[in-house]
């Protein structure tokens, strides 16, 4: 079979050029003055024949007769040109379209460079889009407060991101969870270090600036990544433009909690050579923050044997995070036209995140009537680096090859504490006790401490208001009583890396029939670890003439950072845990050998720790075949199927806690993934849209749930434990949806539509309690539960008044809303595996409510705009044996951020931004009760101001 298979190529090939001899295509490009225009419908009038404009502004017709035509080109706000063409048998190329606006309103928005060439940019591709889909243009982009590629794409219908210190990194579509969401790069899925080997990519590494369009496609076609239950998010990246462009901006801001500056800047350059052929663009930007946050954390004793005191807080732990993230990235694109058959391309993309973040953390350790204080110096550093090569190529006028190759390595790593040698490097951790000689009040008559609406005897705390109450007054936190009690490494390198190779033909068959087919290989390689490397005194463990335990008073300390801010919203609460930290070379100092010989630290890490170490390879082999028939000139069907045949090979060890011997162990998880699609889009108008679509896809279990390892983890309140999975199962999902499109004369739409998703072998993370060797831990396990479905509503609205009189026709409003509901069956199991009941909740992540609004004015150069993004309450963690009453909920979260530019000259323009207005805690909570939080983190606002100038 395989050698005929270039035989069978070859014929097809010199079948259809045969067939295209005697008939004609058409190509060539559509721009107005600031560069090419996507989205633009070009129709030849004699024979109802066109195409819109690609994301390159790039225009393609073929099954044309030849002779005499016109060629009608339109688009919304532009007036419509006519031209009459002569084609020739063969390939026909007519160069560039350019554009005028249609009237002086638009002209005057397009020169101030106002949101409404993004607007129409984005309206133009969903309006001709295959897929249901969203989009932002790269100038949109730049007139929201968003920094980074997650927190823009939180402005779509149905989006909502998940906040790392304040900060967006991942993004949840339809109220799915965030690894179904495919993130693409030019089309092609991206390689993730995300933490825990989780699938989804860490998207605040990704700065805004090198960005051209972010599609969000709620429905996808055979031709995309069929693991996207969610969707499929592509970032493209800039490409060559039409003339010469020279931008750049430079911006300076504040943050209120960190009492700290910020800067950011980047510039963009553009140009063409060798007669147009030759053609290139090159993206940089770096941008640096300053950021801080405050942070409590509750744990509580799920694990006791006793029911009633399973509500008992464990510990209580305020924490001040105080550092700075700095994102570079230097993108680069080329293109060369050999003709208009023949093109190659080539992308680079070097990205780094360095996130430099010192912790100071105290913790209230009721159970152990104790402090616990640490200091934490924290320097992650996130990587994405790769390139592709490839090209598109016409065979035949009426058949077309498209190929690539790529490359991305992802990679997460700490490189600390510096004196360590680098087997022993990673997060230090730096833990010192302080015993209490009376103890801690508000305890309730069986000894454990409550919130207060939880205690027996109505006895109890209010974290948010608390007053540890303490019996002897001499039991502040004191320096001084401080001891150091462990050192902590803990190893959490992250790496994913991605050789993929891909093909695509595409034969336009007949007029209204395109048949498309394609196959995609993915060699994947996945490697990690989330290993504690413990350090104890000797003078801890009792040995005889040990070094005496240091106490935290004997360190070079220093003041603490913006003292003023810390837990400001708590109106002093926690201010006498506001002791002077260690500044970094002292906690560097102390994570050295010199000192740990000095002093009589030894390692104590188990031999277990082998387990916590893990990779894998997984390789995707994907083919699809999609055809696309136009029943009539407002009736398209799309339709066709992909297939995805995975191979995984997952790789750590074992360890016999009796023979203290590691042995390595592999297992393999291979599976099918078929895939079939059907669209229907009806244009009753050239302004309606009406939607139909059924998609299966399915979503891999991530990396670090599939792994034959477990991770230990100490250094927290209770110790945990991370167990993989081996015979995870992935999760499959029958999609149906139906939308309608209606795009408005003033550069607006309407939207709404239903959508159901059914779906099997959901993976969710189990939370369960376990003792071992007379220690009790909180075991996390990826699991497979049967089934689950989800249904939903959106709607969205983008409306400018410009109908109203005088400076009221300035203001618009586009506004988006979600209704999202879903079930999941968690059965609850006996000690012998049996289901003794079945709990119904909701999908992990899922949040009922999701909607954006902005309110904006755009006029005479000045631009305002104020938007709000609210995400409703949702479960975070199913805990299956203990059942709903001890799920991890994330509360309603709001923020309302507020942008301004002005337009000094159509040259210069002048901005600023300011976000988190509302300044609203992100807040997890225990069970049914909002007040039973497990965590409340807080972040403040923060803003900058600056200029962009457009050279050429």
């Amino acid at each position: 079979m395989k050698r005929h298979l270039p035989l069978f190529l070859t014929l097809l090939i010199w079948a259809t050029h045969t067939m295209a001899q005697s008939q004609a295509s058409l190509s060539g490009s559509v721009s107005d003055q600031t560069g090419y225009l996507p989205g633009v419908n070009v129709l030849v009038m004699e024979t109802s024949q066109g195409a819109p404009t690609d994301l390159s502004g790039k225009f393609e017709i073929s099954n044309l007769p030849t002779g005499k035509a016109t060629l009608r080109v339109s688009y919304l706000g532009f007036e419509t040109v006519t031209q009459e063409i002569e084609l020739k048998a063969g390939t026909n190329s007519i160069g560039d379209i350019r554009l005028s606006e249609a009237s002086g309103d638009l002209e005057e928005y397009v020169i101030q460079g106002t949101m409404v060439p993004s607007q129409l940019k984005a309206i133009s591709i969903k309006k001709n889009s295959l897929a249901i889909m969203d989009v932002i243009a790269a100038d949109a982009i730049g007139k929201l407060p968003d920094r980074n590629a997650a927190e823009a794409v939180q402005r779509l219908p149905a989006a909502s991101v998940n906040r790392y210190h304040g900060e967006a990194n991942q993004v949840s579509v339809r109220g799915t969870p965030y690894s179904w969401s495919s993130t693409l790069y030019n089309g092609t899925r991206l390689p993730s270090s995300n933490f825990g080997g989780n699938r989804n990519a860490l998207l605040d590494a990704i700065p805004a600036e090198m960005i051209q369009y972010i599609q969000l496609s709620k429905a996808i076609t055979p031709d995309m990544e069929g693991d996207a239950i969610g969707g499929s998010i592509n970032f493209v990246t800039r490409s060559a433009p039409q003339d010469r462009t020279l931008n750049v901006s430079a911006a300076g801001g504040y943050n209120q909690k960190s009492q700290n500056g910020s800067y950011n800047a980047s510039i963009v350059y553009g140009n063409r050579f060798f007669k147009d052929k030759f053609g290139i663009i090159l993206a940089a930007s770096i941008w640096n923050r300053n950021f801080s946050s405050d942070e409590i954390v509750l744990d509580y004793n799920l694990n006791s044997a006793v029911p009633a005191e399973r509500y008992s807080i464990n510990t209580m732990n305020a924490k001040r995070y105080f550092g700075t993230r700095r994102t570079t990235a230097l993108n680069a694109a080329l293109e060369y036209e050999f003709s208009t058959d023949h093109k190659l391309f080539g992308r680079i993309v070097q990205d780094q995140f360095d996130d430099i973040r010192p912790v100071y953390e105290t913790y209230y350790e009721f159970e152990e009537n104790r402090y616990r204080y640490s200091n934490r110096e924290s320097e992650y550093r996130t990587y994405l680096k790769g390139y592709e090569f490839g090209g598109i190529h016409h065979l035949a006028t009426n058949f077309k090859m498209d190929w690539k190759l790529s490359s991305y390595d992802s990679y997460y790593n700490l490189d600390t504490p510096p004196s360590m040698p680098s087997e022993l490097k990673g997060l230090p951790i730096a833990q010192f006790h302080q015993n209490l000689e009376g103890d801690f009040g508000g305890r309730s008559s069986d000894g454990h401490v409550y919130n207060i609406f939880d205690a027996p005897d109505g006895k109890g705390i209010t974290p948010l208001n608390f007053d540890p109450e303490l019996t002897n007054e001499n039991d502040f936190l004191d320096p001084n009583k401080l001891t150091l009690q462990q050192l902590i490494i803990y190893q959490i390198d992250q790496r994913d890396r991605d050789n993929v190779g891909q093909m695509n033909f595409t034969w336009d068959v007949n007029p209204v029939f395109t048949l498309k087919a394609g196959g995609k290989f993915r060699f994947k390689k996945n490697e990690a670890q989330q290993t504690p490397l413990v350090f104890l005194p000797n003078a801890l463990l009792g040995i005889p003439g040990a070094a005496p335990l240091r106490a935290l008073s004997e360190f070079q300390r220093m003041d603490f950072p913006a003292p003023g801010t810390f837990f400001q919203e708590q109106d002093g609460q926690f201010d006498a845990l506001a002791i002077q930290p260690m500044p970094q070379d002292q906690t560097f100092e102390i994570f050295s050998p010199k000192f740990m010989e000095e002093n009589d630290i030894n390692n104590y890490s188990p031999a277990s720790n082998a387990t916590t170490k893990y990779d894998g390879t997984e390789d995707v082999y994907a083919g699809y075949i999609m055809g696309t028939y136009k029943i009539t000139d407002q009736i398209q069907v799309i339709g066709g199927f992909r297939n995805e045949f995975t191979k995984l090979t997952m790789n750590s060890f074992a360890y016999d806690d009796e023979t203290d011997e590691v042995t390595p162990v592999s297992r393999d998880n291979d599976y099918n993934a078929f895939l079939p699609m059907f669209h229907v889009k009806y244009s009753p108008r050239e302004q309606v849209n009406l939607r139909a679509a059924f998609t299966r896809t399915f979503s891999r279990a991530n990396f670090g749930s599939l792994s034959p390892s477990e991770s230990v983890d100490t250094s927290t309140g209770i110790p945990r434990i991370s167990r993989g999975n081996t015979a995870l199962l992935p999760t499959f999902s029958n999609n149906f949806d139906l939308m309608g499109e209606w795009f408005l004369e003033d550069i607006g739409m309407i939207t709404a539509g239903i959508f159901y998703k059914d779906i099997d072998d959901f993976i969710f993370t189990d939370l369960s309690a376990e003792t071992i060797d007379g220690t009790n831990y909180l075991v996390s396990q990826p699991k497979n539960l049967e089934s689950a479905y989800l249904v939903g509503f959106e709607m969205g609205i983008t409306k400018r008044f410009s109908t109203l009189p005088g400076i009221w026709s300035g203001f618009g409003v586009d506004v988006n809303y979600s209704r999202i509901h879903s079930e999941l069956e968690v059965p609850r199991l006996d000690d012998e595996g049996s289901v003794i009941s079945t709990d119904i909740t909701t999908l992990p992540t899922q949040s009922s409510n999701l909607f954006n609004t902005s309110l904006f004015y755009e006029k005479s150069g000045l631009m305002l705009r104020l938007a709000g993004n609210f995400r409703g309450a949702s479960v975070e963690t199913i805990n299956q044996n203990l059942g709903p009453d001890f799920y991890v909920h994330v509360d309603n979260n709001f923020t309302v951020d507020f942008s301004a530019a002005y337009s000094i000259t159509d040259k210069i323009k002048a901005f600023a931004e300011i976000r988190n207005l509302t300044n609203e805690p992100y807040v997890q909570y225990l069970g049914d009760n909002r007040d039973r939080i497990t965590s409340s983190e807080w972040y403040a606002t923060n803003g900058q101001a600056g200029i962009r100038f457009i050279i050429f």
